[in-house]
């Protein structure tokens, strides 16, 4: 029998192949300079192999010499890095890249994604998108907070599927019919604002079952969209609070605390602002 405790520890192979950790670390509003570098040397010495940026953070360049200065071996460390809507369309988008690919100080990217539906060009930024993974500077491509719509567009155009979907999930918003949608077709669900941005790390009922496992509610997040199969993406730029949200595969929750969890859904977002649902 396989322990699912350390069976999520291992990677997740996506669709086309590449193998990405469960667990990153994301530097949204990590800041530029010293936090950004700090967080990341910080979480690759707890054991953090997936970096998150993108290029609209205005941080790959911190992210970048903080791996250097890391000195491990580039392919134990997952990069990934997002590209803005200002520079969408088909030669946009390869400048783009390797203005990324120069503030990173890469060679090759393993995940690069499209931040958000902008509609006008969507089809043809996803025509420059597969060209980057075909030319291999980008080991696996895939968007962010795509809707099924949107998702669905991008396949009928070019009938390639995305390698993965970072969107916002949480227990108080789970996306199950975006999530089913996105297993029917091979994309790897990422998310983003796992720990609801600190809103509801108070709720009662994550509390109660934090103090059955004797861990954390951040901890108690993470290791539920875990066993829900996510890529999860944790924000932080405090050493202890980065070593404890790491602090996830030696428990796991009882299938009547998941279900638990699973009721709190209530379609919340912690950015309003970021509902993709009504971009066309």
């Amino acid at each position: 029998m396989v322990d699912r405790r350390s069976a999520l520890a291992e990677p997740l192979q996506l669709s086309t192949g590449v193998c990405i950790p469960r667990l990153g670390l994301g530097v949204f509003r990590a800041g530029s300079g010293e936090g950004t570098r700090n967080a990341v040397r910080w979480a690759i010495e707890s054991g953090y192999r997936h970096i998150d940026t993108a290029a609209v953070y205005r941080n790959e360049a911190e992210v970048g010499e903080a791996l250097r200065q890391c000195e491990l071996p580039r392919q134990q460390v997952f990069v990934t890095t997002k590209l803005w809507r200002d520079d969408y369309g088909y030669d946009n988008t390869l400048r783009a890249f390797e203005g990324s690919l120069g503030r990173l100080q890469l060679d090759v990217i393993d995940l690069y994604l499209m931040h958000w539906p902008s509609p006008g060009t969507r089809v043809e930024t996803w025509r420059a998108m597969v060209a980057l993974a075909e030319s291999g500077r980008a080991r696996a491509v895939g968007v962010s907070n795509f809707t099924i719509d949107h998702l669905q567009e991008l396949i009928d155009a070019t009938g390639i599927a995305p390698s993965t979907n970072q969107v916002e999930i949480h227990p108080f918003l789970q996306q199950r019919e975006l999530v089913l949608y996105c297993r029917e077709h091979g994309i790897a669900v990422e998310a983003w604002a796992p720990l609801t941005k600190a809103q509801r790390l108070g709720d009662p009922v994550l509390g109660a079952v934090a103090s059955e496992v004797r861990r954390s509610v951040a901890q108690v997040l993470i290791r539920w969209s875990l066993q829900k199969g996510f890529i999860v993406l944790p924000k932080s730029s405090n050493r202890s609070r980065i070593r404890e949200n790491r602090s996830v595969f030696d428990f796991s929750l009882s299938d009547e605390q998941m279900a638990r969890i699973d009721g709190l859904d209530e379609s919340y977002r912690t950015a309003p602002g970021w509902d993709p649902s009504s971009t066309p």
